[in-house]
């Protein structure tokens, strides 16, 4: 199983898998598997599915999963899919190329445990090959779940009851609304138009209000008094409709866990829970992910580095790791990025640099590195020019940085001398610089105002 970062990099991925097999006259199979539609024009020239024959000639209709299980195919390319609960014992290795944490790194790496012995053999091994995720961070989320986990409390049914309420009393449908949906799904003689026509009226309805409010808020912001009253409340118009969307998928994913072990006895509930299903894709507002434009993307360097193998030992967990239950669903609100974004500096930064330092310190010498760092134009050109990733592993961003901290050398003697004597504390700072610090956009934003560096 090969695991990737999205979609568009799974089409680009078969694509040069089977280029290469067929160039290499290796007798191979690969799948791919993925969700809806890709339209990557620099690949293909129209949009394609898992089911196209250019990305799955010899599937023809069959399951993927069964198909896996024949001698056709070797290789599984996955993106967000079969990443959990897809049961092949014949799983022996996992090549990842994606960001993993908490359950979902236990969920992933776990495909390959399970046993087998049959025609082809006694699975004995079974090996990953890592190119994104920290050995530690890995262990830490096994730790969590391994042996000694146990519930810390236990998780209420009635929580539906109480989202049902919430988002019922936000009055953005009626129960007219949730049955003309709920007719649409369960009438075996209902086309996909009886459907459009039940759910669209409801999310054109909050489309335009999330529209409304945003215009507001612009118009606002642009007059006289910036953060007045009506600012204010096209704030929390915008806060309101994300947090709706967000109890809308809270109350799918906790239906759909505690359906399967509560009788609500309850046609209003499953009636909701259909209905939310269907409405909640189509309020693409909020905090939706942004496409990716790679067309910009220039290679500048290219590093391979072996960083050899661990033994993940989880033998010594010391047991106080317990899976919480669900205890209020719906209670979120909208979080400031910047404080995010500075509360995770401090408390990262507090676990890089030991000794008698206050959080001013830390912090003060973080900007000082990076405002070194966004003095030089080579690094505003890579940025400029290539994905985080690609610039993470730019020599000219380790020497840049080495330099930044000697040049912070006299006024920040103790963590200076930190930072040059530990390799680790120097990947810490490196790490804490691309992350919450923002270097990578401060250096991309100067590069958009400076002629000459763009790619």
């Amino acid at each position: 199983m090969v695991v990737v970062g999205s979609r568009q990099e799974a089409v680009r991925w078969q694509l040069a898998i089977q280029t290469y097999i067929k160039e290499q006259g290796y007798k191979l199979g690969a799948l791919v598997a993925f969700s809806g539609e890709v339209n990557d024009p620099e690949s293909l020239p129209e949009p394609v599915t898992e089911n196209s024959t250019q990305l799955n000639p010899l599937l023809k209709g069959r399951d993927m999963r069964e198909a896996f299980a024949t001698d056709e195919y070797q290789i599984l390319l996955v993106a967000n899919k079969f990443q959990t609960g897809f049961d092949q014992p014949l799983l022996c290795g996992m090549y990842v190329d994606k960001r993993l944490g908490g359950i979902q790194a236990v969920q992933t790496l776990s495909r390959l445990n399970r046993a087998y012995s049959g025609p082809y053999g006694l699975k004995d091994t079974t090996y990953i090959l890592d190119f994104v995720n920290e050995p530690d961070d890995v262990l830490a989320a096994f730790k969590t779940y391994y042996e000694t986990a146990e519930l810390a409390g236990v998780t209420d049914p009635h929580l539906v009851y109480d989202l049902r309420a919430k988002l019922d009393a936000a009055g953005h449908y009626d129960d007219f609304e949730v049955e003309r949906v709920v007719q649409a799904e369960m009438n075996p003689k209902a086309t996909q138009a009886m459907l459009v026509a039940a759910i669209e009226p409801v999310a054109d309805r909050l489309l335009k209000r999330y529209k409304a409010a945003q215009q507001a808020l612009q118009e606002a912001q642009s007059g006289p008094i910036v953060d007045g009253p009506t600012t204010q409340a096209a704030k929390d118009e915008l806060d309101a409709l994300v947090l709706f969307k967000r109890d809308l998928g809270t109350f799918v994913r906790v239906y759909a866990f505690l359906g399967q072990v509560f009788d609500y006895g309850n046609t209003a509930i499953e009636k909701r829970a259909l209905f939310f299903k269907r409405l909640l894709p189509l309020l693409d507002f909020g905090r939706e992910r942004e496409g990716v434009d790679l067309s910009k993307v220039v290679l500048t360097h290219h590093r391979l580095k072996d960083q050899g193998q661990r033994n993940l030992a989880l033998h010594q967990a010391d047991g106080q790791h317990k899976l919480e239950p669900m205890t209020e669903a719906g209670g979120g609100a909208v979080q400031d990025k910047q404080k995010v974004l500075l509360s995770e500096l401090v408390t990262k930064v507090n676990d890089l640099f030991e000794g008698e330092l206050t959080d001013d310190d830390r912090l003060v010498y973080v900007n000082h590195v990076k405002g070194k760092l966004l003095e030089s134009d080579i690094l505003v050109q890579q940025a400029s020019n290539n994905s985080k990733g690609q610039f993470d592993n730019s020599p000219d961003l380790d020497s840049a940085l080495t330099d930044a901290i000697i040049d912070a050398f006299d006024a920040y003697t103790s963590m200076s001398k930190q930072a040059l004597d530990s390799e680790r504390v120097r990947a810490g700072l490196k790490s804490i610089l691309l992350g919450p610090a923002q270097l990578y956009g401060s250096l991309r934003a100067r590069g958009g105002n400076q002629p000459g560096l763009h790619p």
